[in-house]
């Protein structure tokens, strides 16, 4: 039996080289592969030697040759093939250890490999007779198949060639994503994007109990949900996931002082800012307590004993943070159904994809923090100008509006979010909902819209709750009709000239 090992990971190498030298195996091996059996005394062969052909022109030619494929690839079912190979002095390779350059590590041209795909797909392709490694996890129970019967099983080849043809179509899909990335604008849509994923978290159940749900990641790349560690709770579902996912998105908007964001079904139902974390918290609760319960929690300094205290006497579904206080920590985890997370900063992706008949709709991310590191270009087009507190108000307003489903109406005070209106299909009706959740605490507020008041009677209804100012985009054809409209009440309103819709 005769084994080909190629590799550029080579965790377990020798281990899997030992254990098959003691069954017997005769070792193939080239390139670095080879100089790690030659220090350890692994005795094998080399590819030139198996070829008769030296490897040439910096390892790009090596093991592109009849006599690695033909072995690789004959049909041993088919008398035609064993005989070509004898009268060729081909020798029958049985397994084929193959792991490629990483590619999305350092992209470039040097990075291509060639030969090492070449084999995977020819050994995968053969699964009949050949066995097709590509992850080191899969080499124990490799060698304890030998062991016990002399051969790799027929059900563990097929599912071997499996994961070599996901492997080599994955490297394949970086290169094509690198070549698009070099002839086409970065800040273009690109003409094809080439999408690989790998199952990364079970979940116990989709969106609804009777839908089947998992997390998966894109291969090469890694999110803060891949360190993220569960300290409690049940299992996640597909909508914990989600939503924890926005939370702590949005708590990473919300700037550098101790805040809470709490999300219910994708939506902010609280957030502030606050001198410590605790008080952060308790201000987030009090915008919206009804909708907290069961919602998700994310703050973004260590979770300390006056935090978790808070926290107990509330039903929460998920909380996400940093890090926690011994003492914390054993108080939520008495809460059984609480899932406890500890979690890395989130990273911004470079696309965002949503499902329709037939595909995606594909859209670079929208980044609010931006809109506000550009605050110097905003426009106060009212008679009555900001205080500096109302413009910390109006910060806040903003970044939260963006992070609420259309139409959003979010009212703030004293860096609280205190009342918000989502997803209605006009603007009236989420400034109901955020003044009627506001009540009297709107008074001397900010309010931030998403996007323009179409007509004065959004503004008027939010101006009567007592609100002291207000941001938007700007950009209506009856901007001037609800400028006007916010001097009569005499309330300050700025113009960012961005909207940030989100459905």
């Amino acid at each position: 039996m005769r084994a080909l090992l190629s590799v550029y990971d080579k965790t377990g190498l020798l281990e899997l080289a030992d254990g098959l030298t003691a069954l017997g195996w005769e070792l193939v091996s080239s390139g670095g592969t080879s100089a790690a059996l030659r220090d350890r005394g692994i005795a094998h062969t080399q590819v030139d030697e198996m070829t008769g052909f030296p490897e040439m022109m910096d390892g790009r030619l090596k093991t592109l040759h009849p006599k690695v494929h033909g072995g690789i690839l004959a049909d041993r079912a088919k008398p035609a093939h064993l005989a070509a190979a004898e009268e060729h002095g081909i020798a029958l390779i049985d397994l084929v250890v193959c792991n490629l350059y990483p590619f999305t590590s350092k992209p470039s041209v040097e990075l291509i490999d060639i030969g090492g795909p070449t084999m995977v797909r020819s050994a995968a392709k053969n699964f009949a007779a050949v066995a097709s490694v590509v992850d080191p996890a899969d080499y124990v129970a490799v060698l304890s198949e030998l062991r016990a019967n002399g051969a790799v099983s027929d059900k563990s080849r097929l599912r071997l060639a499996s994961k070599a043809f996901a492997h080599t179509a994955s490297y394949d899909s970086a290169i094509a994503n690198w070549f698009v990335s070099q002839t086409e604008p970065e800040t273009a849509m690109p003409s094809t994007i080439h999408l690989s994923l790998e199952h990364a978290q079970g979940l116990r159940y989709g969106e609804n109990p009777h839908q089947q749900g998992a997390r998966y990641r894109f291969e090469g790349e890694h999110s803060w949900w891949d360190d993220a560690v569960q300290h409690g709770g049940k299992a996640l579902s597909y909508l914990n996931v989600y939503d924890a996912d926005a939370a702590w998105r949005l708590v990473h908007e919300l700037g550098d002082e101790p805040a809470v964001a709490i999300i219910k079904h994708a939506n902010p139902c609280g957030a502030a800012l606050a001198t410590d974390i605790a008080t952060a918290y308790r201000l987030a609760h009090l915008c919206d307590p009804v909708s907290a319960f069961g919602g998700i929690v994310a703050a973004n300094r260590t979770v300390n004993k006056a935090l978790a205290d808070a926290l107990a006497p509330v039903f929460t579904e998920v909380l996400v943070a940093p890090g926690y206080e011994p003492e914390a920590l054993s108080i939520l985890l008495a809460k059984k159904n609480m899932r406890v997370l500890t979690a890395t900063a989130p990273t911004r992706p470079r696309f965002e994809f949503r499902s329709v008949d037939g595909g995606l709709l594909v859209q670079q991310p929208d980044d609010v923090s931006e809109d506000v590191e550009r605050r110097g270009e905003w426009r106060v087009v009212t008679k009555v100008a900001p205080t500096t507190a109302q413009w910390r108000d109006i910060e806040l307003a903003w970044r939260v509006s963006a992070s609420v489903s259309s139409n959003a109406i979010v009212i703030v005070n004293e860096r609280q979010a205190i009342g918000i209106g989502a997803g209605q299909q006009n603007r009236v009706d989420s400034a109901e909902i955020a003044v009627r959740k506001a009540g009297d605490r709107a008074r001397g507020g900010a309010c931030g819209s998403d996007a323009f008041f179409p007509f004065r009677d959004g503004l008027d209804l939010v101006a009567a709750s007592g609100v002291a100012c207000i941001v938007q985009p700007g950009g209506s054809v009856r901007d001037a009709e609800v400028i006007a409209a916010a001097d009569e009440h005499g309330i300050a309103m700025v113009f960012t000239g961005a909207r940030h819709f989100r459905h």
